[in-house]
């Protein structure tokens, strides 16, 4: 396992983006050290790993077997607010524990994008790396949050299906419930739902 991808790991465990210091700290090493064994794509060692689960208190070694590449598209970001555009496809490969994913198969597709806005704080704030299981053509379920594209935005909201309506809430209660009928609900393009939040730093 290489450094970069135990920051991610780490990440994933503690819920928290964890960054080159935060590792060097655990480590008892500098920022530059981790920096540096980054760009030389050096392994971590086995008594590095223990240092690390001590100092942030999780566990690595019983889920190190558990571990998805995804694509992140590092810059397309959906609004929990009134709405973005995708501004590239640009991705990268990165390693997710499986037990951070709900209800995680083999057999479903994921990504990971970034969130924007604060429609969607507390549960999803601005900045969130969000995990996306790609819709395969299954029911909506009620007050689930998904991501959808909607006139060529991207958004992420709770969304309930009432016969031939679809209503988009938000949980910062600021913003209003609003909802889709007709036909103009054929115009909503579900990507899929999100099925795990990766918090930032403050």
């Amino acid at each position: 396992m290489k450094l970069d991808e135990l920051i991610t790991i780490i990440s994933n465990h503690t819920g928290t983006a964890v960054n080159q210091s935060m590792l060097a700290e655990s480590l008892g090493i500098t920022r530059q050290t981790i920096s540096n064994r980054i760009k030389n794509e050096s392994e971590v060692t086995v008594s590095e790993l223990k240092r690390v689960e001590d100092f942030f208190k999780i566990n690595i070694f019983n889920t190190m077997a558990e571990v998805a590449y995804i694509d992140y598209y590092t810059d397309v970001f959906a609004s929990c607010g009134s709405g973005s555009i995708v501004f590239s496809s640009e991705k990268t490969k990165l390693p997710i524990a499986t037990s951070m994913i709900s209800g995680y198969s083999k057999s479903k597709l994921y990504s990971m994008i970034n969130a924007s806005g604060n429609s969607m704080s507390p549960t999803i704030d601005n900045g969130d790396k969000l995990i996306v299981e790609h819709w395969t053509g299954n029911q909506i379920q009620d007050n689930k949050i998904y991501v959808f594209c909607y006139n060529n935005e991207f958004f992420v909201k709770r969304l309930s299906k009432n016969l031939d309506e679809i209503i988009i809430k938000s949980d910062n209660p600021e913003y209003r419930v609003r909802t889709i009928s007709g036909k103009s609900v054929m115009d909503l393009i579900l990507i899929g739902k999100i099925v795990a939040t990766v918090k930032q730093l403050d």
